[in-house]
């Protein structure tokens, strides 16, 4: 392998190899990445996709080039970028947006409120004068912090909270995530200090106790028609190695059967357990089971639930927390903060 030995050397790495720029090929590739010989030796790194500060000049000399609108420059940005087609389709948390897409909109809007880019008609954005005054000689480095050097774009963020000073007089760093990304980490967390609430209250409780939040949850997604009825079916007898049995829908055309077991952290659910579970459902004529545990399922458990020809589903405490925060069981909503967008329908003329 030529160039092994440069420290230098700019490596590209795709589907199927890698090469040595300037050193000849000497593997297959399909889609290019570019590493550091050192990433070599540490294992093969992708390019991660970058925040909306670091896209700013590439976007910026990307309207330079002509109109572009945000679709157009994700596949530019992609590409120049090396990222992957997963990279490239990674959705927000919310699933309505294109993580990439959603910080190139937000380095474009900021680039924009500092009157570097203008939009020239709808979903469309260019280089102003001004923008391509500064590409003559751009920065080293350009981020928020390098706009709020302009103007423009000082009088508009000095409007925001965001900028206001701290309580020891000093500027806030402007945050290198996106609004959307940093509701989605704030969600995260109190959805992660919520789950594990849930789980210590339901452990303090009784065993009754766990049983009726099984039927409040089915319920809630759809299942055993009223609360009353489920309630009835469920936790009958455990007449043959089940708990109870639930209608899958308000007209009890077919059935689900449901073990419940409630366990302190530490002790999982093994194979044996749930293999005599699939066992009653056979002996039952049974084709559907739901095995809900407060603590987790080995992987010889999960292993074989996924290859019996009945359908079992396995719900640990971490869905079970995660399902009940979903359909409103145990929770309830403390305050509501509602995110309002432009309406370009509303403003277009016929």
């Amino acid at each position: 392998m030529r160039g092994a030995g440069c420290a230098e050397c700019v490596w590209v790495i795709g589907g199927g190899g890698f090469r040595c720029v300037g050193h000849g090929v000497f593997s297959a590739y399909r889609s290019e990445k570019q590493i550091s010989l050192s990433d070599l030796h540490e294992g093969i790194t992708f390019m991660a996709i970058p925040d909306y500060q670091s896209l700013m000049l590439p976007i910026l000399k990307l309207a330079a080039h002509g109109e572009f609108s945000v679709p157009m420059a994700a596949v530019e940005i992609a590409n120049s970028h090396g990222l992957s087609d997963a990279e490239a389709e990674e959705m927000l948390p919310s699933g309505k947006q294109r993580l990439l897409h959603n910080r190139i909109h937000w380095a474009k809007f900021y680039l924009t409120k500092a009157g570097l880019l203008e939009s020239p008609k709808r979903g469309r954005f260019t280089v102003t004068e001004m923008g391509k005054q500064l590409l003559n000689k751009p920065p080293a480095v350009l981020n928020t912090k390098y706009l709020l050097t302009l103007p423009a774009f000082k009088e508009f963020y000095g409007k925001s909270e965001a900028a206001q000073p701290s309580h020891d007089g000093s500027a806030i760093e402007p945050p290198a995530a996106t609004p959307e990304e940093i509701i989605s980490d704030a969600e995260k967390a109190f959805n992660a200090a919520l789950r594990d609430d849930l789980l210590s209250r339901i452990l303090q409780n009784s065993p009754q106790f766990f049983e009726q939040l099984i039927v409040e949850l089915l319920v809630a997604m759809g299942y055993g028609g009223s609360r009353l009825n489920a309630a009835e079916q469920l936790g009958k007898s455990g007449d043959g190695g089940v708990d109870g049995v639930i209608n899958e829908d308000a007209l009890g055309l077919d059935r689900v059967y449901v073990q419940a077991r409630r366990y302190a952290p530490g002790s999982s659910v093994g194979r044996p357990e749930v293999q005599a579970f699939t066992g009653s459902l056979v002996g039952l004529g049974a084709t559907k089971g739901v095995f809900v545990t407060t603590s987790s399922f080995s992987a010889q458990a999960s292993d074989f639930a996924s290859r019996v020809p009945q359908r079992i589903i396995l719900i640990d405490g971490k869905r079970l927390t995660e399902l009940m925060v979903t359909y409103n069981v145990g929770v309830r909503s403390n305050r509501v903060v509602e995110f309002k967008r432009l309406d370009e329908d509303f403003f277009t003329e016929e």
